[in-house]
């Protein structure tokens, strides 16, 4: 059963053409891109935050499955679900999804569970796909959506989601789907967002939860990042090398309401 795109023609061009000439045009040439355990970008709209996150797709070189972490918008279903589809469309065609990986991640432990229902709307796993596409087409994804789950959890998850990756698989990497501090002045959201960032960049996973709730930053896709922190954590990764920061301002040329936009890789 294949995943149809749901946000083509919103959150992106519904033309072929026009949509890898876009995406393109967002991935700066990079002398020199190599494998990462994982990165972290932006998922609104392309014209405001897709350039930020080709900044960070241009310095990747990727080798195997790509496993996505977005946010569960909607809250329905499952807390932690594994998307269920053999592959996902968009108008650059089609992606396998990496069953093999999914099965050994929902029959293991961390509470995932298999679902063909919460991914089929959900924009931060679908706006990450024609990068991928465009930087490598072979290789295969995993989509995940992460709903209210609370800090103890997350970090399980991510210890389980780095335990169900074989050795012999190394080169698989793990993505992160966020936005940052959501419709608030540009200045307050730059100074809220660097409490969050400062925790990114310490790969302090719990610490990143507890200062998103304490300090009521609008990060969105706080449990995705919390989950890669912990699973690459798990898997050797001690460095985050911050790539942009930006916010919807820069487009609309209106600071007064803003959605912040981070981007990085874990190394």
């Amino acid at each position: 059963m294949i995943r149809q795109p749901a946000v083509s023609g919103l959150f992106y061009p519904e033309e072929s053409g026009e949509l890898r000439k876009q995406v393109e045009s967002m991935i700066p040439d990079f002398p020199s891109p190599q494998p990462v355990r994982g990165l972290i970008v932006p998922h609104a709209g392309y014209i405001y935050s897709g350039g930020c996150a080709g900044q960070a797709f241009s310095r990747v070189e990727f080798s195997d499955t790509v496993v996505i972490l977005g946010v569960n918008h909607r809250g329905a279903g499952p807390s932690l679900a594994v998307d269920g589809h053999s592959a996902w469309r968009t108008p650059l065609g089609d992606v396998e999804v990496d069953g093999e990986l999914r099965e050994r991640l929902i029959s293991g432990p961390g509470g995932f569970r298999g679902d063909l229902r919460n991914g089929l709307s959900e924009h931060s796993l679908e706006v990450q796909v024609p990068f991928i596409q465009v930087k490598a087409p072979t290789v295969r994804i995993l989509p995940i959506s992460v709903g209210g789950v609370g800090i103890s959890d997350l970090i399980e998850a991510g210890e389980a989601l780095a335990a169900a990756i074989p050795e012999d698989r190394g080169k698989i990497t793990l993505l992160a789907s966020t936005d940052m501090s959501h419709y608030v002045e540009a200045g307050f959201a730059e100074k809220q967002d660097r409490l969050a960032i400062e925790k990114i960049l310490d790969m302090d996973s719990e610490g990143l939860a507890r200062t998103v709730i304490s300090r009521r930053i609008s990060m969105c896709g706080v449990g995705p990042t919390v989950i890669l922190l912990s699973a690459l954590k798990r898997r050797g990764a001690n460095r985050v090398e911050e790539i942009c920061y930006t916010h919807s301002g820069k487009v609309t040329g209106d600071d007064r309401e803003v959605v912040a936009y981070w981007s990085g890789l874990v190394l």
